[in-house]
C-alpha cells in the first residue's frame, strides 16, 4: 500500500473517532482539511478498504469502523454474525436471490463478509451502498441460506414469518 494511502487512511480512522460524519462527501472536505487529496472516488475506495459500516450515532447514521477483530483469529462467518448484530437489516427474496436491505454505506461489509465466509450455497453476492444480492442456483439453497442469515442476525423465527417463502 503506497504511503499517502496509508497516511489517508489512519486520519480516516482517526476522524470518525473525533467527530460524525454522515457522507462521503463530509469525509472527503475533512481530508482537505487535514490537507489530504480526497477526490470522491478516493474516498468511496476508502470507505470500502477500510470496511467502514454506517451506524446510529446520536439520531443519524454515520459512519464507523467496523467492531474490532484479529482478522487472523475471527472467521468470515464470525465477522458476519457480528456485522448483522451490530447493523439493521431486512431480508427479501427475488427470484433466486436474497436482497437484504440495510443502512447506507453498510452493504460491502455484509458481502465481503459472507463472501469470506464460503458457504456452499451462495453463488456469489453484489453490493451496492445499502442493498446486497445474494444469487442461488436452486431454491433449496436459496431457502437455507435464508434461514441461516435470519438466525445469524437475531432476527430467527419473528422476521421468517414475515418473508414470503
Amino acid at each position: 500500500m503506497e504511503v499517502m494511502k496509508q497516511l489517508r487512511q489512519h486520519a480516516i480512522r482517526d476522524l470518525l473517532e473525533q467527530r460524525t460524519i454522515r457522507t462521503q462527501h463530509e469525509l472527503a472536505a475533512a481530508l482537505r482539511e487535514r490537507g489530504f487529496r480526497a477526490t470522491q472516488a478516493t474516498v468511496s475506495r476508502d470507505v470500502a478498504e477500510l470496511g467502514l459500516v454506517k451506524m446510529v450515532r446520536g439520531s443519524v447514521h454515520a459512519y464507523a469502523l467496523p467492531p474490532r477483530i484479529d482478522e487472523r483469529e475471527v472467521s468470515g462467518e464470525d465477522r458476519l454474525r457480528l456485522l448483522l448484530h451490530e447493523l439493521p437489516i431486512e431480508v427479501s427474496v427475488a427470484g433466486l436471490l436474497i436482497v437484504v436491505r440495510t443502512v447506507s454505506g453498510s452493504a460491502h461489509a455484509i458481502a465481503s463478509a459472507l463472501d469470506r465466509a464460503r458457504w456452499a450455497d451462495v453463488a456469489g453476492t453484489i453490493a451496492g451502498d445499502d442493498t446486497l444480492f445474494i444469487a442461488f442456483a436452486d431454491r433449496n439453497a436459496l431457502q437455507r441460506v435464508r434461514r441461516r442469515l435470519l438466525r445469524l442476525s437475531g432476527l430467527g423465527r419473528l422476521a421468517e414469518d414475515r418473508l414470503e417463502p
